[in-house]
């Protein structure tokens, strides 16, 4: 990944969509408006931060991206693996009006000039681009999303609705929280045994836990290699697929971090537009 500058916002940018024709960009905590937890970038209207400041701090994004505020269509996350295709009639969402929808950790359109936002604190952002049919989509992967293989199930939806094709798809990860700072509890470890195999899953997390020894009730996750692994799965070309090596939690100058911040925080968020 690049860290970029524009106009005093600081983002990150993917090598694999450089030279594509698609507007991209994951955003960082500097150079917004907001003052106080939320210093500065913040995205999260619902984090108690003035709804102003975050509007403000959107038009500064879509400024520095050349993208349209008022067209930014926004995601509803809970943790889920809902994938919702967006259309003309979505731009503004969550912007210009309230969002008319809920539970939706995922958002696909082929729509150009509509801006696709999702949000993160340590959860991972994944951004997919596919350049032969046009479409893009975006999708928030928490434990519980990379669980349930989020990553696989938008790409499911792309094929579904537009008939993109998984030799084509480009596949983004982008900051979140990385395997040395990601402690998570015996049921969750399950939870990815389950869903990725004994054998595949133990690669994943490391035991005993870096941070208390003597647990073994707890673990080491590596978020990253999960979402990797599903995009793998869905059979997306490895040399289609770029994962970052910026941890959300190790650099909180940079970045909001949950496990650094708690909930008295500002969102990071995940722009994309063809």
């Amino acid at each position: 990944m690049n860290l970029e500058e524009n106009n005093g916002i600081k983002y990150l940018t993917f090598d694999l969509l450089k030279n594509e024709d698609v507007k991209y960009g994951f955003s960082t905590r500097i150079g917004g408006v907001s003052t106080g937890v939320y210093d500065s970038l913040n995205f999260g209207f619902n984090r108690g931060d003035s709804d102003e400041n975050v509007k403000e701090n959107y038009r500064r994004m879509a400024k520095a991206l050349n993208m349209n505020y008022e067209r930014m269509c926004l995601s509803k996350q809970t943790h889920t693996t809902n994938v919702r295709v967006v259309t003309e009639k979505d731009a503004g969402n969550g912007i210009l009006r309230p969002l008319p929808y809920d539970d939706v950790d995922g958002l696909i359109t082929n729509v150009p000039d509509l801006p696709l936002v999702t949000f993160f604190a340590d959860c991972i952002p994944l951004v997919l681009f596919d350049p032969k049919k046009r479409v893009i989509a975006a999708a928030h992967s928490g434990w519980r999303g990379t669980v349930g293989k989020i990553g696989k199930v938008t790409i499911e939806k792309m094929k579904e609705s537009f008939s993109c094709d998984t030799k084509d798809i480009l596949c983004c990860i982008a900051p979140g929280i990385c395997k040395d700072c990601y402690e998570v509890s015996s049921d969750v470890a399950e939870e990815f045994k389950s869903a990725f195999g004994k054998d595949v899953a133990e690669e994943m997390l490391l035991r005993p836990s870096l941070f208390h020894p003597g647990d073994k009730e707890k673990y080491m996750l590596d978020l990253w290699k999960a979402c990797k692994l599903v995009f793998l799965e869905a059979k997306i070309p490895k040399e289609h697929i770029e994962v970052t090596d910026y941890c959300t939690r190790c650099h909180p100058k940079l970045f909001y971090s949950h496990r650094v911040m708690g909930v008295n925080r500002g969102n990071l968020a995940s722009f994309i537009s063809l």
